[in-house]
């Protein structure tokens, strides 16, 4: 059994089908990217998987049970988390008070509390910041206020939130967009550390293609919607009908 499991995921806005009978399979474990051109319909994918949209027709599967009725909080709950394309992170609150609201949502549900009570009263919720900081290599910076850190530290900083609702799909939506090749060299590391440490199971979304060929067991491509190829990184890269889409240069 797959621990993710599309079958004929079907999107249309209006007359444009986004997703066209997308049927994905996620092995415990696996390492997989979704590539393809710009509007192939990979951002839409993530967002039906993490409950952000709702799908036309079709299904998806979580260890086995549909989640096509959760509410993207129901869903990272589940086990499902998303560090996003561009940091999600409160800006004015120290780093240590963005790991700590993280890790109340995931032990306690989305703002199912008091906002009277202060957040280190929760001491299961001072565990998981400290353990997510020092995951993500930034509890030395944990007073420092969020805006004041560098752009690879803030988006170090909301991997580490993502991570602090204890994933066991971790979705990564261009994780090392606007990054300088040091610190895009450093995020793929921590990411492949983590993942290492956690045993955590990741889909892959990246338009840089070299740490994508290789970081993936499995690479599958998206073209206007469909899945045109599907395979490792070597079957994928020889694909013709991916040489194609792509006309003559990837680009995610």
């Amino acid at each position: 059994m797959a621990l993710l499991e599309t079958e004929d995921l079907v999107k249309e806005f209006g007359g444009v089908v986004a997703n066209d009978d997308v049927s994905i399979g996620i092995e415990e474990g696996e390492r997989v990217s979704l590539i393809g051109p710009n509007g192939a319909g990979k951002s839409t994918f993530i967002n039906l998987v993490t409950g952000l949209l709702e799908p036309t027709s079709g299904d998806i599967r979580f260890k086995g049970e549909s989640i096509l009725d959760h509410e993207p909080h129901e869903v990272v709950q589940q086990g499902i988390s998303k560090s996003f394309q561009t940091a999600s992170i409160f800006p004015e609150l120290s780093v240590a008070d963005n790991a700590r609201i993280a890790g109340l949502a995931a032990e306690h549900g989305s703002f199912r509390f008091n906002f009277l009570t202060r957040l280190d009263d929760y001491p299961e919720v001072e565990d998981v910041a400290r353990e997510t900081l020092e995951s993500v290599e930034l509890w030395g910076q944990r007073e420092v206020p969020a805006e004041d850190l560098p752009y690879g530290d803030k988006r170090r900083l909301e991997l580490g939130i993502a991570l602090a609702a204890e994933p066991d799909l971790l979705l990564l939506d261009e994780p090392t967009a606007g990054m300088s090749p040091e610190e895009t060299e450093a995020t793929v590391d921590l990411i492949e550390r983590v993942r290492e440490e956690r045993g955590l199971t990741y889909l892959f979304v990246e338009h840089d293609m070299e740490i994508v060929f290789n970081v993936s067991d499995r690479i599958v491509v998206l073209h206007r919607g469909r899945v045109i190829a599907e395979g490792t990184p070597d079957e994928v890269r020889g694909d013709p009908e991916v040489q194609e889409a792509y006309l003559g240069g990837v680009e995610a």
